[in-house]
């Protein structure tokens, strides 16, 4: 049996890409594909519960250290639970978030080191990567428009403020130019339908 492929989103809070997860589920299951679809932090019972302390609001005092290992921990136990049994049973598995998420996020905002926290995301997925990773790339402040208008709740980390977001994104862009073309950077100022057909476009021939 083939290894099924591993398709990954990331970006900015605010970036479109949990719109584009729900088109490529709908186009997959429209086209009969065995597919799941997973999310990080969380996708499993101990993985949700992480998830939780990571986002609540009241926990204000977390450690970015702390932060950063909640994440792996959550990772570790989707990777085994879930993600490694789907990709060896041949399906494609879609992730709205995984590794480059801590990398952009606590390896270069936080500060905690990108090279840092690659090696705890291998030894978290026991040196499993995405076969394919989209980065909707888009700034700051067209990202808080949207998510204005949307009326959105903030999270803990959404709550970090402008500049925090903004060396996300920097971590990403840096990300994708290191990434030997594993990340594929699309403009997420397109329209919904342009962005989706890059999607697609990409995918061709390997789903």
């Amino acid at each position: 049996m083939m290894r099924g492929i591993f398709i990954t989103f990331e970006g900015i809070d605010g970036c479109g890409k949990s719109t584009q997860c729900e088109l490529l589920k709908d186009y997959l299951k429209d086209n009969g594909r065995d597919f799941i679809f997973v999310r990080e932090p969380g996708g499993t019972v101990i993985g949700e519960r992480i998830r939780e302390i990571l986002l609540d609001k009241k926990n204000t005092q977390m450690n970015p250290r702390t932060e950063l290992l909640l994440f792996e921990a959550a990772r570790a136990q989707i990777t085994e639970e879930v993600i490694k049994p789907a990709l060896d049973d041949g399906r494609i598995v879609i992730c709205d978030r995984f590794f480059d998420s801590s990398s952009a996020y606590q390896g270069m905002a936080r500060g905690m080191g990108m090279d840092f926290v690659a090696g705890l995301n291998m030894a978290a997925t026991g040196g499993l990567k995405p076969d394919i990773t989209f980065f909707f790339d888009i700034t700051v402040e067209e990202a808080l428009a949207r998510r204005g208008k949307r009326g959105e709740a903030s999270d803990r980390i959404e709550l970090a403020g402008v500049k925090f977001q903004e060396d996300v994104r920097k971590g990403y862009l840096e990300l994708a130019k290191k990434s030997g073309g594993r990340i594929v950077t699309i403009d997420a100022t397109k329209n919904i339908d342009e962005i989706f057909e890059e999607v697609k476009q990409t995918l061709e021939g390997k789903i």
